[in-house]
């Protein structure tokens, strides 16, 4: 049984409007969300056995967040500089070649390729994947034979539904 998590990244600032998009920083928000989700991500058990990031520096930011909360090596994150221009079909083609020794693999990416993903792997449509949210789609396959919706969703979590909770 193989888990993806599809994550996108945090809330960027647009505060330095001369930066090319794939250097935007995130803004205060974003790092607080960032390890806040990685500790609800540890409270539910989850372990990673493979974080890849697209090259983006809001996506690599909350890669490394994410991965400090959950306990896994900043040094083993896979910065994919592909992952920031994919298409929905291109990243269709980079989980089938994952390593099927990897049970469990977290992507960090962008929108509106991750929704897309979502909605292509699973029978749950989302209309939309926040900053920084998290799906948990499981696979009874290995990673080269994911087909579309193969996948069931284990869950759905994102910053603002913590709101009324301890979020703060």
């Amino acid at each position: 049984m193989k888990t993806l998590y599809l994550a996108r990244h945090a809330k960027s600032s647009w505060k330095y409007p001369d930066l090319m998009d794939i250097d935007r920083p995130l803004n205060k928000r974003g790092k607080k969300d960032a390890p806040f989700m990685g500790k609800e991500l540890n409270k539910k058990g989850i372990t990673i056995d493979l974080i890849v990031t697209s090259s983006a520096e809001r996506a690599r930011c909350t890669a490394e967040t994410i991965a400090k909360e959950i306990g896994y090596k900043k040094k083993n994150i896979v910065v994919d500089e592909e992952l920031y221009e994919y298409s929905t079909s291109s990243f269709m083609e980079f989980i089938k070649q994952i390593d099927n020794k990897f049970e469990s693999v977290m992507i960090f990416g962008h929108n509106p390729v991750l929704t897309s993903l979502n909605n292509e792997l699973t029978d749950k449509h989302i209309e939309n994947i926040p900053t920084c949210g998290i799906v948990s789609i499981q696979f009874d396959s290995q990673w080269n034979e994911i087909e579309p919706d193969s996948g069931k969703t284990q869950f759905f979590i994102y910053p603002k539904m913590y709101l009324n909770k301890s979020y703060s």
